[in-house]
């Protein structure tokens, strides 16, 4: 690998930044990492080697600001899951123990499809003309959650884990942990997927992201950690410092874009996140295309 072809500072700040809002905001970080490469002429491509390895660190970094952001939860949630093992059992007021099994039963079909499928589908659809339609694809699913779901309050008063545990059953779980597996195609957006899943199981707006966020926690740590070996073998040489800057620059967009996220979907909803990818999706095909 030539010197010219690795990541810049200025590439890397870039790159990370993105990162951390497009992972979080249902607009699809792999889509946009790469898309935006080729609009502004850099020589990187998605699948190779040393970029791969380079994301693992601004993954690993979104990953640990969910898990900061949402501590308190996390505490709580893994001491339910203990009393449940404890007693063989989830005593049907422990909301926590409930939400925690929620989510390990989410986790294990996005896990079981990401390992067997995520080379392959990276390796067919990582072009910029093929993220570009499946970002307009990301947007038709965003805005047909919206039109299908299951209606629920704008916002409630209460507990949000109440409510997400008397919503989303068991089957709910493996639904939407099953349609993350589509972001594992550059263009369709992990978060959206789970939030749409999330309305169509009758959850709010509010809500859906918040178990979203949960959710992806566990599953963009483990696949970060399961390839760190990558970035401090060989095929990180070369980035290794771009991905510490990219990973710091990942984390404050990650940090800001949660914060916003869930004072956002408090009264808001997912169209026009629907209409961005929508139309920006057209805007790339249309230059690549030219």
């Amino acid at each position: 690998m030539i010197l010219g072809s690795l990541i810049s500072y200025p590439q890397a700040i870039v790159l990370g930044l993105l990162q951390g809002v497009s992972e979080l905001f249902p607009v699809s970080s792999l889509g946009h990492s790469v898309i935006l490469p080729r609009l502004l002429g850099w020589n990187i491509h998605q699948n190779d080697p040393y970029f791969l390895s380079f994301l693992v660190a601004t993954h690993l970094a979104t990953a640990l600001v969910l898990l900061g952001f949402f501590r308190a939860d996390w505490v709580r949630i893994v001491k339910g899951l203990g009393r449940s093992l404890r007693d063989r059992e989830i005593a049907p007021d422990d909301t926590d123990a409930r939400l925690a099994w929620l989510l390990i039963v989410g986790t294990i079909p996005a896990g079981i499809l990401g390992l067997a499928l995520e080379h392959k589908l990276r390796s067919v659809f990582a072009s910029p003309r093929s993220a570009s339609v499946f970002l307009i694809l990301n947007g038709v699913m965003l805005y047909g959650a919206e039109l299908l779901r299951r209606r629920a309050p704008v916002h409630e008063e209460g507990d949000p884990d109440v409510r997400i545990v008397k919503r989303v059953g068991w089957k709910e779980a493996i639904g939407v942990g099953t349609a993350q597996a589509v972001a594992l195609i550059p263009g369709f957006s992990r978060s959206g997927a789970s939030m749409g899943g999330g309305l169509l199981a009758g959850l709010s707006n509010e809500d859906a992201a918040r178990f979203a966020f949960l959710l992806a926690t566990p599953i963009i740590g483990a696949a970060a950690i399961l390839k760190l070996p990558d970035l401090f073998g060989h095929t990180g040489d070369g980035v290794r410092w771009q991905a510490l800057v990219a990973a710091l620059c990942s984390a404050a967009t990650a940090y800001l874009a949660v914060r916003f996220l869930m004072r956002f979907f408090e009264t808001n909803r997912l169209t026009p996140f629907a209409l961005y990818c929508f139309l920006a999706g057209l805007g790339c095909l249309l230059y690549f295309v030219s």
